[in-house]
């Protein structure tokens, strides 16, 4: 069809919500490991991942085939009936989930588990008040979306009440401006005071990302959620970890809260569960999960397609040590990165753990330089090769690749932004 006639259909039958990247947007119509190619056949190295999505690489044979094999077999049946590979992956979820994380709730989306864990955390709790962090994104439901601390992103001008929002660990724009280590982690502190003053004290749960990914790519000080588990267990409330973006191996580890050591009492899960297939689920420790008592099917979670497509894509990542490689090609990734900030004004911080890096782009000082984060994405684009954006003003590049990338993908998407960066830096002078 090609992107001229894509774009024309878009505006006359999606509803207009739906923006995409580029001013010269292409169609992709075919992908394969790191790879992805257009309706014209030109290659592109992926390095986003469809936002941490396509963490075993696209269309990877043993995942597609056994998705193919199960199509063939079963395609569908509610949860209320017994099936099999929905209990399998629970009980592998249940053995490389942090801490005593055991029983899973299958659904369809990151959005869907959110607004599930948090249902958990009020039926378990008895509490209805919630905790969300500034700079955080819980998804696209009423909602998930009342939760999210970022304005472009909560649409409904008349967010759910019953929700308090406290200092994210944003050591780049501090939130209180102060400067880590001398701050003693006050943005984890504003937590209690935010329980004290702004809430009744009977707050059920605070719902935080591991790693805030459209915040920025924001990764808190190590000993921050330590400190925060502290705070929750004085006030009674629950954790919810929320590894939509960064589980999974993406950042060296199987989920990144175990970079903090902290085991949450829920945690959400998606994206790259099933490397492009629909799902999603909420995993809680035995004595929260058994609240839920009450009727909670779901049509499509635990859907037979779905969950074959997560046991496939977990036997994959643990075959191919997808996690190592991520901490590998991550800590050169971050370390070439940050030679390009000595090197490139317009680089203001770079941060991230394994293959979930961020370098957030400024200028006159920590002005946000969103309009030179879209020419750099158009240029990588054009040179073949496609990056994220994300951060608060959208003026962070994103860097989530498939975790199958070598070094010298690594290498050339270095190259190419190395020489993108000058171009940009000198267009703006």
């Amino acid at each position: 069809m090609g992107p001229v006639e894509i774009v024309n259909k878009k505006k006359e039958f999606i509803i207009p919500c739906l923006n995409h990247f580029y001013q010269e947007p292409v169609q992709l119509v075919r992908g394969r490991g790191q790879y992805l190619y257009d309706s014209d056949g030109r290659q592109y190295l992926d390095f986003f991942a469809g936002v941490s999505v396509i963490n075993a690489g696209h269309c990877h044979p043993e995942i597609t085939a056994r998705i193919c094999a199960q199509v063939q077999t079963l395609q569908h049946v509610c949860n209320i009936y017994l099936t099999q590979p929905m209990v399998e992956l629970a009980e592998r979820l249940a053995q490389i989930t942090p801490g005593r994380l055991q029983k899973s709730f299958f659904c369809n989306s990151g959005s869907e588990a959110n607004e599930g864990a948090v249902l958990l955390a009020r039926l378990a709790t008895g509490r209805s008040e919630l905790l969300a962090l500034q700079d955080g994104l819980c998804g696209r439901t009423y909602l998930g979306m009342s939760l999210t601390g970022l304005s472009m992103w909560r649409t409904d001008p008349h967010p759910a009440g019953g929700i308090s929002f406290a200092p994210n660990a944003y050591c780049y724009r501090c939130p209180l401006h102060l400067t880590y280590p001398n701050c003693d982690l006050a943005c984890a502190d504003e937590i209690a005071r935010v329980i004290e003053t702004s809430t009744s004290g009977g707050v059920a749960a605070l719902i935080a990302e591991a790693i805030q990914g459209n915040g920025g790519i924001i990764v808190p000080p190590p000993e921050y959620f330590s400190r925060v588990k502290e705070i929750l267990n004085k006030y009674g409330a629950l954790l919810i970890i929320d590894e939509v973006q960064s589980g999974f191996g993406r950042t060296g580890k199987w989920f990144a809260i175990e970079h903090w050591g902290v085991a949450p009492e829920i945690m959400t899960v998606a994206k790259a569960l099933g490397n492009g297939a629909p799902i999603g689920a909420f995993i809680g420790v035995p004595e929260v999960a058994d609240r839920y008592t009450r009727p909670g099917a779901s049509t499509l979670g635990g859907n037979p397609v779905s969950m074959t497509a997560g046991l496939a894509t977990l036997d994959v990542i643990a075959r191919e040590r997808l996690a190592e490689n991520a901490a590998q090609l991550g800590a050169f990734v971050k370390e070439q990165l940050l030679a390009l900030q000595e090197k490139h004004p317009l680089i203001g911080e770079v941060r991230g753990l394994g293959l979930m890096l961020g370098a957030e782009l400024v200028k006159d000082g920590k002005e946000p330089a969103a309009v030179e984060a879209d020419q750099v994405l158009e240029l990588l684009k054009n040179r073949g090769v496609l990056i994220g954006k994300n951060g608060r003003s959208r003026n962070v590049l994103a860097f989530q690749p498939p975790l199958v990338i070598t070094r010298s993908d690594a290498e050339a998407m270095l190259h190419h932004l190395d020489e993108v960066l000058t171009e940009v830096e000198q267009g703006s002078r």
